[in-house]
C-alpha cells in the first residue's frame, strides 16, 4: 500500500486525486493541514503532494520540517502551485522537490506523475543505492528461477566482522566505503569469468551480500575474496590499529573495549534441487554456515556440503563441512 499524504488547508484536492486514483486499489490518500504536518512525518507516507496556494506557512519552512526529519529525509515530494514565476519555480526544485505542477495540470497529467513516481520507488527499492547491486526482490527472483529449473548452483552468503566497531571508531561514512569496497571484490570474482552471466551477485542490506555461482569454482572465488580483502581493507584502517592489530572502542560505560580488525565471513550451500525444496530451507542453511565461519577468527569460508540438512556442524568434515582460510 502506497501512502499519499496532502498537506492543503482545502478539500478540492483531496477529492480530485481521490477521483482519478480511485481505479489503484493499493494507494491510500490523505488530507493534512499545516498544522498537521507532524501527525503526517510520524506515519512516513511514500509521496508527499503540497498546495502552494492553501498553505497558511511559507513552504520553505515545510520542506525544512520534511527534509530535517530522518524517516522523510527522501520521501518525494510534489508541489501544486499557481505561481509561474521562473525564479520561484527554479527555488522550490532547489529545495529537492520532485515536480513542480502548474495549478492549472490536468488530472491525467497529475495522476501520471504521481505513478511515475511511485515507479521510480518501486525500482529503487530493488537496487541497493549505496553499491548499486540488486536487492531482495531480484535475490528472491534470481533463487526461484534456478530452485524451479533443477539448475545446481552454489549460494554464498556474505558478510563483515566487528563491523560495528569499526563504524562505531570510523564512522559511518567510511563504513560506507567499506560496505562498497566489499561490493566490488565480490562482484570482481563472481562475475569475472566467461560464464559471468550465470553468476549474480546481490546485496540484501548493510555490510550483508549475496552471490549465486553456477560455475562450481566457488572455493577458489572465496580464497579471493578473503584474500583480496583483507589485503585492501589496511588501506582503510589508521597504521596505529593495523600495527597493533585490533580497534579500541568505547563502551557504553566508558571503559575502552578491544576488538579484532573487520574480516570478511563466507558461508556457502550447495544447492540441488533435491536438498532443498524452497528458497526458506536455502535461507536457514546459509544462516548457520554462516553463523559458524563468524565464529571463526579472522576472514574465513565455510562450505556446507551436507546432503542431508539434519546432520549437525558439531564434526566439521571434508565431506560435510569444508572449512577454508586465505
Amino acid at each position: 500500500m502506497k501512502k499519499i499524504y496532502i498537506l492543503d488547508e482545502e478539500k478540492e484536492l483531496l477529492n480530485s486525486l481521490k477521483g482519478i486514483m480511485k481505479k489503484e486499489k493499493n494507494i491510500d490518500i490523505k488530507r493534512y493541514d499545516s498544522d498537521g504536518l507532524e501527525d503526517a512525518l510520524i506515519n512516513v507516507p511514500d509521496i508527499f503532494v503540497i498546495n502552494e496556494d492553501n498553505l497558511t506557512i511559507d513552504i520553505k519552512k515545510i520542506f525544512k520540517i520534511i527534509k530535517n526529519n530522518e524517516d522523510n529525509s527522501i520521501t518525494p515530494i510534489i508541489v501544486i502551485s499557481s505561481n509561474d514565476n521562473e525564479e520561484h519555480i527554479i527555488e522550490i526544485l532547489k529545495n529537492d522537490v520532485e515536480i513542480y505542477l502548474q495549478s492549472s495540470v490536468s488530472s491525467e497529467v497529475l495522476y501520471y506523475s504521481i505513478m511515475n513516481i511511485i515507479k521510480l520507488l518501486n525500482r529503487n527499492r530493488m537496487v541497493s543505492p549505496l553499491t548499486g547491486l540488486p536487492g531482495n526482490v531480484q535475490i528472491q527472483a534470481e533463487m526461484n528461477k534456478r530452485l524451479s529449473k533443477g539448475r545446481k548452483y552454489a549460494m554464498m552468503y556474505i558478510d563483515l566482522d566487528n563491523f560495528k566497531a569499526y563504524n562505531d571508531t570510523y564512522g559511518f561514512s567510511n563504513g560506507d566505503e567499506v560496505i562498497k569496497l566489499t561490493a566490488r571484490i565480490v562482484s570482481k570474482y563472481v562475475l569475472e569469468k566467461d560464464d559471468k552471466d550465470q553468476n549474480f551477485v546481490g546485496h540484501i542490506g548493510g555490510d550483508d551480500f549475496v552471490a549465486i555461482v553456477e560455475n562450481g569454482e566457488y572455493e577458489e572465488i572465496c580464497q579471493n575474496i578473503i584474500a583480496e580483502f583483507d589485503k585492501s581493507i589496511e588501506k582503510y584502517l589508521s597504521d596505529e590499529d593495523v600495527k597493533r592489530g585490533y580497534i579500541e572502542v568505547e563502551n557504553r560505560k566508558g571503559i575502552m573495549e578491544e576488538f579484532p580488525l573487520t574480516s570478511i565471513s563466507v558461508g556457502v550451500v550447495e544447492v540441488t534441487k533435491e536438498k532443498f525444496k524452497n528458497t526458506l530451507e536455502i535461507g536457514e542453511a546459509g544462516a548457520a554456515v554462516k553463523h559458524l565461519a563468524k565464529t571463526i577468527f579472522g576472514s574465513t569460508y565455510v562450505i556446507d556440503r551436507r546432503e542431508n540438512r539434519d546432520v549437525a556442524f558439531d564434526k566439521p568434515n571434508k565431506k560435510n563441512v569444508l572449512i577454508g582460510k586465505k
